[in-house]
């Protein structure tokens, strides 16, 4: 650590220029005094006099890691959603044209355009990136435009903008995803690559007409995040163990569910990532293809010219493969074909939206699947959902009825202390911050092929593959005997069956 001798007043919060600070591996990390300089590791000391000009005042000098200090850049430059705001109010209407098309790697930080209209996008993009956001809603009214984040999986209202942004901010968003402007008929689906502070973003977006415009959704990608490994899922060691037991058949199906957003492609990357080992040729048809994957073959779903799931499974089969990952299982024909390409020695992976693992394996008798291939190809179903993490700086013990003491009662843990959120600045009010996943298993041995082949109930089936199995709701009743979850979060994202 190092600090300068000059005795002047300090001034109010300084930053330095964003180009500068990147080039130079340098940041203020404080806002006022006592003054901290954040300096990256192996950067030139010298930036530190540009540091001492700008603040005319001491400071501590803080050495900082390639991570750290791109972290640390990316929060002290983000706009923030009040910026965003204040750009919003003050937004004139005779701006004449939008800016050109940003560059495929384009660093919104360090972009110099002061339009308007494109410093909001930028701070909506920030700020969604800056509180982990999954994705941006830009929702049309007759008066204004709205913009909703979804959270931690729950949706929230950052900005209500004037309508006549309304034209302007969608065409923008257009000609950033390389869509077409002049289209405001149909849907539209797009992508752009953007880099944040040195992070890189993915963003699909997708357009969809309405009564007074175009509603945008612009789902974020971190790249950076995306790859993960089942060990960091939150997955019980008894689970877990179990579940990478039925990675090691060489043919049969291993299905993930859960409804939208609950987790599946993000469990199927990673047990992906692990079988990519450069012994196996290993491919996937998706839609989207969300993260790309080196050692790992992947194919984009295109249903406009006729490369559906099942076209592109076909097709991947003639590509003699050890490992197939289809998207996700919506009709009888993608169905039909993956049980014959695990029939014929292939590992198929993939989803099917269902509320539990017992549920897929009857979805797929639904599907026209006949019974006896059925029972022969699968080999695992993984149910899953999200929860929210209670904000450990605000949590407090909840008061609960004879019902909820009840379910806790059926774990062996009617004692437990059970907590809600309240809500404060480190949460944003929310009483939550981050999630865990909840899991429930059903490996199919031979009870379970039998019931198969007797057209068992659902109930029947999870009578059996739950006796030495958690289901997902006494996964998510532990999460709340360890003050992990609140009851109300659980009950929001798993139905009360099974307690």
């Amino acid at each position: 650590m190092a600090s300068t001798s000059d005795s002047a007043p300090a001034p109010a919060a300084r930053r330095l220029e964003y180009a500068f600070a990147k080039s130079q591996g340098i940041v203020f990390l404080s806002d006022a005094p006592p003054w901290r300089v954040g300096l990256r590791k192996g950067a030139d000391p010298l930036a530190l006099m540009e540091a001492r000009r700008v603040l005319g005042a001491p400071f501590e000098v803080v050495e900082l890691e390639g991570p750290a200090f791109d972290e640390a850049l990316s929060q002290r430059y983000a706009v923030s959603s009040e910026a965003a705001r204040s750009i919003a109010e003050s937004f004139e209407p005779d701006l004449d044209a939008l800016a050109d098309t940003a560059g495929a790697t384009a660093d919104l930080l360090d972009s110099e355009d002061d339009a308007p209209i494109i410093r909001l996008i930028n701070g909506l993009i920030s700020e969604a990136i800056g509180q982990s956001a999954s994705d941006i809603h830009i929702e049309p009214s007759e008066h204004a435009v709205v913009v909703r984040m979804r959270i931690d999986g729950m949706l929230r209202e950052v900005l209500q903008a004037p309508g006549k942004l309304r034209g302007r901010l969608v065409s923008r968003i257009k000609v950033m995803a390389r869509l077409d402007i002049a289209e405001k008929r149909l849907p539209q689906d797009g992508r752009m690559s953007l880099t944040l502070g040195g992070r890189g973003v993915d963003v699909r977006v997708s357009t969809l007409p309405s009564r007074y415009g175009e509603r945008v959704v612009l789902r974020l990608l971190d790249r950076d995040q995306g790859l993960r490994s089942l060990d960091s899922l939150g997955m019980s060691e008894q689970l877990l163990t179990r579940f990478k037991s039925s990675l090691e058949t060489p043919n049969g199906i291993v299905l993930v569910t859960g409804p939208t957003g609950s987790g599946k492609t993000t469990t199927l990357y990673a047990t992906l990532n692990l079988l990519n080992d450069r012994a196996r040729n290993i491919l996937t048809v998706e839609d989207p293809v969300e993260y790309a994957i080196d050692g790992i073959g992947q194919t984009q779903v295109n249903s406009k010219i006729g490369m559906t799931f099942a076209a592109g499974l076909r097709a991947i089969l003639r590509q003699d493969p050890d490992v197939v990952m289809v998207g996700e299982i919506r009709d009888a024909e993608t169905a039909q074909i993956a049980v014959q390409a695990s029939l014929t020695g292939h590992l198929v992976f993939s989803t099917v939206h269902t509320n539990d693992a017992v549920g897929a394996i009857t979805r797929l008798r639904d599907m026209g699947v006949e019974p006896y291939l059925l029972a022969s190809t699968l080999r695992s179903v993984v149910a899953q959902r999200l929860v929210r993490r209670l904000c450990p700086a605000c949590k407090k013990p909840a008061v609960i009825g004879e019902q909820e003491k009840g379910m806790l009662r059926s774990i062996g843990a009617e004692n437990a202390t059970v907590y809600e959120g309240v809500g404060c600045p480190e949460c944003r009010g929310s009483g939550y911050v981050g999630r865990i996943g909840l899991y429930e298993f059903v490996a199919v041995d031979d009870e379970i092929r039998r019931l198969i082949h007797a057209g068992a109930t659902e109930s029947e089936m999870a009578a059996h593959a739950f006796r030495n199995s958690t289901s997902l709701l006494r996964s998510g009743l532990r999460c709340v005997a360890e003050g992990v979850t609140s009851l109300s979060d659980l009950m929001r994202a798993v139905s009360a069956q099974g307690a």
